[in-house]
């Protein structure tokens, strides 16, 4: 029988530990690599071309929604499965507008990693039933009411924007104070400031607003 061949790519090295030995006990997978961050995550889904890439949203340097038209070049034939502590509709959205063929949240990983890693590698799509029907049923949904305010009436500031994208994107307040190269203490700053100019205080809302203003690309580039 051939296996299903899977990398992880996590900056977490504990969890990758438990994520592997989890895989490696079934008779139908192995883990064939694993990176901790996004450089060598990409190079090594090119090396070896594996069924199913396991990825985190949120590392150190580039975020997994980056990565993951990265990856898609790197392997096409490659299925990409979203492993993230974000239970937010808008990152389901994003991450499967992106290439993405399937979304699991950590929390239910040692319940449902196993039918997510199946589901990736037959072609098929797999999202976290513990995101519950009321959330599955809204990504089915189709509005062009967004509920966000016009852009004429939030101006951001070049700085505002880049702190905006980066939350988008994932990260920690620690890490965009090390990627723009200021405090934490002025990433919180404005990141308040943006909640005040756009009434959006909730990480899924400023993820839409940005895909909506095309300040964060739903490609992940």
């Amino acid at each position: 029988m051939e296996l299903i061949r899977v990398v992880l790519v996590d900056d977490h090295a504990i969890l990758r530990a438990g994520v592997r030995a989890l895989i490696d006990s079934q008779d139908d997978m192995e883990v064939v690599g694993e990176s901790a961050d996004a450089t060598d995550g990409v190079a090594s889904v090119g090396a070896l071309s594996p069924d199913v890439v396991v990825l985190d949203i949120s590392m150190p340097g580039r975020s997994g929604l980056e990565m993951i038209s990265k990856l898609k070049e790197a392997s096409a034939n490659t299925g990409i499965l979203i492993l993230t502590m974000h239970d937010d509709l808008e990152y389901v959205r994003l991450s499967l507008a992106s290439g993405a063929a399937g979304y699991l949240v950590k929390t239910q990983a040692d319940t449902e990693l196993l039918a997510a890693i199946r589901a990736v590698h037959r072609g098929r799509s797999y999202i976290d039933v513990s995101l519950g029907k009321a959330t599955l049923a809204q990504m089915l949904e189709t509005t062009d009411a967004t509920g966000l305010p016009a852009q004429s009436e939030t101006p951001l500031s070049r700085r505002e924007r880049q702190v905006l994208e980066q939350v988008a994107y994932g990260h920690t307040h620690k890490e965009i104070a090390a990627q723009l190269e200021i405090s934490v203490k002025s990433v919180e700053t404005y990141r308040s400031r943006i909640a005040s100019k756009l009434g959006l205080k909730s990480r899924a809302d400023l993820v839409r607003f940005a895909l909506e203003r095309g300040i964060l690309s739903r490609d992940g580039a």
